[in-house]
């Protein structure tokens, strides 16, 4: 079976010829693919789409293809000048390449797709292309992607801020965390009021309307813009970041009180940060006997521990009376301490009382985790897309590997 009949049955287009297929050259490590206008055929116009008389041509060109058992094809054609009466004289459109691509566009999804197994560099160094390549085939499927997909039916969003480099640099991220379907929906540079909103002027009033949970951290802005634009919806504290507050403040006291027993020649608390943040039962065998021994000891930083073990309590209640007597509870024995960290943590969820809250309401509709899962993923695209400079280019990378973005039918799928 000849190459010209496999492309006939896997890529026709139909007002062109492959013509003939031969080795680029000596070497045989590629293969040349010529294309031709079928005869009496009229190119179309790149401006207005209509077709029209041809004007002249240009110089043969090259478009890299899909290879074919390891082997480069490229298809080679003179493109036609068309003399179009609306647009004057235009290049014409070619099916199977978009503008003023060297790649056929068959090859670009097949590079995004490898893209999402492979980090950019290695995708273009086994396919024998550039890095550069590889990128504007990403940007295409995900500009692609992102005109086709589907919006509707969004009942639980999940916003949280992510650092994609030093000097606080972030980029604000918003999910689709409903059970069954978690996606990136958005991402903005920036985690300040405007970016949020930019967000929900993206996803329309009328579906903003409609969402029925919102999953967040306690950041300000956040808070101040979802009160604003989407007051209908259940907003829950995500427990994570509750919990990851916890850890901020024993990690203070813990750090101040170690620095205190130094200097009168102790070293109790040496090596033991891990020990007090991890969750017990990830410990290991001998971190348990560690703790076990760390707390026989009268620090403020055992007590912190020891309050936070027993607020996790907290999320193992059903009944509301039970669940606001016992947060009400904590809190005064809390700020009743002598221990600012904790004081100050009190003050916190005092003031965020009722989206710590609305957490037992959605119990069981949405997994507040999921953003946190996502927030991961997300680290290990930058990590192996470190490197980029412009901040758009990471954020193409986040669409495509997060996104879950549609693709068109293809023959060349992996």
């Amino acid at each position: 079976m000849r190459l010209q009949v496999i492309l006939n049955a896997l890529e026709r287009h139909g007002s062109f010829v492959y013509e003939s297929a031969a080795w680029a050259d000596s070497s045989k490590e590629g293969l040349l693919v010529r294309v031709r206008p079928r005869r009496r055929s009229r190119p179309i116009c790149s401006g207005c789409g209509n077709r029209a008389g041809t004007y002249d041509h240009l110089p043969e060109r090259r478009f890299q293809h899909v290879p074919l058992w390891g082997l480069a094809v490229w298809f080679v054609y003179a493109a036609r000048r068309v003399a179009c009466p609306v647009c004057g004289v235009k290049v014409e459109r070619l099916p199977w390449a978009s503008g003023k691509e060297r790649t056929t566009s068959s090859f670009q999804w097949f590079l995004a797709r490898w893209a999402k197994r492979l980090s950019w560099r290695e995708t273009a160094a086994i396919f024998g292309t550039s890095w550069h390549t590889v990128f504007r085939a990403v940007k295409m499927a995900v500009c692609w992607g992102i005109r086709h997909r589907d919006l509707e039916g969004i009942e639980a969003i999940g916003i949280d801020e992510v650092a994609y480099r030093k000097g606080h640099q972030y980029f604000t991220l918003v999910y689709q965390i409903d059970r069954g379907s978690r996606r990136l929906l958005w991402v903005g540079q920036d985690r300040t009021k405007e970016t949020l909103g930019r967000f929900f002027r993206f996803f329309g009033r009328r579906r903003t309307e409609r969402l029925k949970y919102i999953c967040s951290d306690m950041w300000k802005a956040y808070l101040s813009v979802i009160a604003r634009e989407a007051n209908g919806a259940l907003h829950i504290l995500d427990r994570f970041h509750i919990m990851q507050l916890f850890n901020k403040a024993i990690d203070k006291v813990r750090a101040q009180e170690a620095r205190e027993l130094k200097r009168k020649g102790f070293e109790v608390l040496k090596r033991t940060r891990w020990l007090l943040l991890k969750r017990r039962g990830n410990l290991k065998r001998k971190e348990v006997l560690r703790l076990n021994e760390l707390l026989t000891h009268n620090l403020r930083t055992v007590k912190c521990y020891l309050m936070k073990e027993d607020f996790q309590r907290l999320w193992d209640y059903k009944a509301p009376w039970r669940i606001g007597s016992f947060f009400q509870e904590w809190l005064d024995r809390a700020l009743s301490t002598r221990i600012e960290p904790m004081r100050n943590l009190a003050r916190t969820l005092e003031r965020h009382a009722e989206q710590i809250f609305n957490w037992f309401e959605a119990k069981g509709e949405i997994s507040a985790g999921a953003v946190e899962g996502m927030n991961l993923k997300v680290k290990l695209t930058t990590r192996r897309s470190y490197g980029f400079r412009d901040p758009s280019t990471l954020k193409y990378a986040l669409y495509h590997n997060l996104g879950n973005l549609p693709e068109p039918p293809s023959t060349h799928k992996f």
